[in-house]
C-alpha cells in the first residue's frame, strides 16, 4: 500500500494496481503550492462531504482523469450536474465491491454544505477493505461512539484521523479514536493548513507514543510504503 499526501486531508492510496485520490483540496492550499495537479493521475475520488476545503479541485480532477467520483448521494448529484458522469452514489452504512476491495460508508459527525451554501448531504468517512491493507478514512469528524463499532467488528490495519482540532478532532480525541478502532498506527490530517488548526508536531507524536502508538506526519508532496 503506497500512500502520497498532497497536504490538508488529501491523499492517494495506491492499492491492487489502482490509484484512489481522497478529498482533493490542492490548488487552494497554499501549503500545496509546488504541487500541479495536472501531475496527479486517479482511478476513483473518494469524497468524505461537500465543503470546499475537501472538493475543491474534485470536478477538475474528476474531469482530467476520467476517474469515477465516490460520495453521498447529495456529492454524486453535485458532480453530475458538474459535467462529471462517471460517478458511484454511495450513503451511510451502505457496501460496495470495488475492483480493488470493498469499501463501506460509515458515519462521520460534521457538517457538509457545498461552496453556495446548499445542502452537501451528510459527513462521511470510508472503511477499505483490499488485499494489501485494511484501512479507515475518518474524514472530517468529531470523536464519536459509533467507531467503536469499526473497532468491534473490522480489523483496521492503519487510520487517517483528522488531528488539527476546532473544526474536528484534536490530538487527544484522535488518540482516543484509535483505541476505539483498535488501530495504533494512524496518519494525521486536517492540520496546520488555516491558523485556526495549527499543530505542535512534536508535542502531538509524544503524546501518541506516550500510549504505544504511532501518527505519521507525513510532508506535503512525499510518498510512503506500508506493508502489512
Amino acid at each position: 500500500m503506497q500512500v502520497t499526501y498532497y497536504g490538508h486531508s488529501c491523499f492517494l492510496v495506491e492499492v491492487k494496481g489502482k490509484k484512489i485520490l481522497f478529498d482533493p483540496f490542492i490548488t487552494g492550499n497554499p501549503l500545496a503550492a509546488n504541487i500541479s495537479i495536472d501531475s496527479i493521475e486517479a482511478d476513483y475520488i473518494f469524497l468524505s462531504h461537500a465543503h470546499s476545503d475537501h472538493t475543491g479541485d474534485a470536478i477538475q480532477l474528476a474531469l482530467q482523469t476520467k476517474a469515477t467520483l465516490v460520495g453521498i448521494w447529495e456529492i454524486h448529484a453535485w458532480a453530475q450536474r458538474n459535467g462529471v458522469t462517471n460517478t458511484h452514489p454511495m450513503n451511510i452504512g451502505g457496501v460496495w465491491n470495488f475492483d480493488f476491495g470493498s469499501v463501506k460508508m460509515v458515519n462521520a459527525v460534521h457538517s457538509s454544505s457545498f461552496e453556495d451554501g446548499s445542502y452537501g448531504g451528510q459527513a462521511a468517512g470510508f472503511y477499505f477493505e483490499t488485499e494489501e491493507a485494511n484501512f479507515y478514512y475518518a474524514g472530517d469528524t468529531a470523536l464519536h461512539y459509533d467507531m467503536k463499532l469499526l473497532g468491534k467488528h473490522f480489523d483496521i490495519d492503519i487510520a487517517f484521523l483528522p488531528i488539527g482540532s476546532n473544526f474536528t478532532m484534536g490530538i487527544d480525541d484522535a488518540m482516543i479514536a484509535s483505541k476505539y478502532i483498535k488501530c495504533d498506527k494512524v496518519i494525521g490530517m486536517h492540520y496546520d493548513t488555516f491558523g485556526f488548526i495549527k499543530i505542535d508536531h512534536d508535542a502531538a507524536k509524544k503524546k501518541f507514543m506516550s500510549q504505544d502508538k504511532e501518527l505519521i506526519l507525513m510532508d506535503i508532496n512525499t510518498c510512503k510504503t506500508f506493508t502489512f
